[in-house]
């Protein structure tokens, strides 16, 4: 766990899951470091996690292909551990454009483990992917269960976690890593301040679902109803993203020091429940007050049956577990939704203000 002379860097902190996490950290008093390439997210966000927790964000504008940025952030800064969130995380897209996955989520999560390395710093929290399990034999899924990921993006994180744990097996390498597989994170923050904020069209179930709800979009497309599911459409475990913020604190708060290294460890972050698609269209049309429209398509190319999390080392070993209820996550998401029908409103790359140094 970082002390209270160092700081924690997280990297994609102006993303959905690393925004809410920074928001926990600075609850917890932690001190904490934020970088973001601002590709796929807004400074906008930064600004939000300010009013939220009434306090300052130091903030860096840095592409993690870029290692001498990198490294003058660490110099800059007592950096005692490692969140690490920044990497592209779209499966549909990963299997379109996979050279660019794993360019930005190998090599800049590469790059960001050689700067460690050269400041000392040996303390990781992974942000990996239940996807690293592919089409798992057993549901729920535990961490022994075989990786086997059917898309690039989830390669990335099954072969990222790979080179974490060939660190973690060095003689005498003292370091201590969480590898955080979680499952699909939804919901947002109660302020409604804070929420996702995808750019252009949502990949993923819950964002989409909740503009169509908005009218951004006229309905949700359901890829699938051929699966071998009560109603034939495809298991996820929605997990709150607060919740899964938590864990992330949790986990941070596991790792040893230099003296008591607990090496490499994974942990499933998930309810434990899944639920299908037209459960979740339906626990959402719920809380907007109104049924939303959907059609059916087909599968999508790496999409398997049911991906739901059996999360009892995380209870055991992290002493966390989620708690917020499904209706309580549509909720949330609709308040989210409905405040800020536009998102964030800011332009991709949102400039933070020209007092803070950014590299670009």
């Amino acid at each position: 766990m970082s002390s209270s002379s160092s700081s924690v860097l997280v990297t994609g902190g102006a993303g959905y899951i690393g925004s809410h996490t920074v928001i926990e950290l600075l609850n917890d008093n932690q001190s904490v470091v934020v970088i973001d390439n601002l590709i796929n997210a807004s400074y906008e966000a930064i600004r939000r996690i300010e009013r939220i927790t009434g306090k300052k964000v130091t903030f860096y504008k840095v592409n993690l292909l870029d290692k001498k940025a990198l490294l003058e952030v660490f110099q800059r800064h007592s950096i005692g551990s490692v969140i690490h969130f920044g990497g592209l995380k779209a499966v549909g897209e990963s299997s379109r454009i996979p050279l660019d996955y794993y360019d930005i989520n190998m090599t800049g999560t590469i790059h960001l483990l050689q700067v460690m390395q050269t400041m000392d710093v040996k303390q990781f929290v992974f942000s990996s992917s239940a996807t690293v399990y592919g089409d798992p034999p057993l549901i729920p899924i535990p961490e022994t269960s075989p990786l086997a990921s059917t898309n690039p993006y989830g390669r990335t994180k099954q072969f990222v976690e790979s080179i974490i744990q060939d660190i973690c097996n060095v003689n005498n390498s003292n370091w201590s890593a969480a590898l955080l597989r979680y499952f699909n994170p939804a919901g947002a923050h109660p302020s409604g301040l804070l929420g996702e904020n995808p750019l252009g069209v949502p990949n993923n179930l819950m964002p989409y679902l909740s503009q169509v709800a908005i009218g951004k979009r006229a309905s949700l497309s359901i890829y699938g109803k051929d699966y071998p599911t009560k109603d034939g459409t495809a298991i996820r475990d929605y997990i709150n993203v607060v919740d899964l913020a938590k864990g992330h604190l949790a986990a941070l708060k596991k790792l040893g020091d230099s003296k008591n290294p607990t090496g490499c460890v994974a942990y499933n972050l998930g309810t434990g429940h899944g639920s299908t698609v037209l459960e979740m269209v339906q626990a959402f049309s719920n809380a907007v007050g109104r049924p939303l429209a959907y059609e059916i398509v087909d599968r999508r190319p790496g999409d398997v049956a049911n991906l739901t999390a059996d999360p009892t080392k995380a209870k055991t070993e992290l002493n966390w577990e989620a708690t917020i209820q499904l209706d309580e996550t549509c909720a949330s998401l609709w308040h989210w939704q409905s405040k800020n029908p536009n998102g964030l409103e800011d332009c991709p790359g949102d400039a933070p203000p020209e007092s803070i140094i950014c590299y670009i």
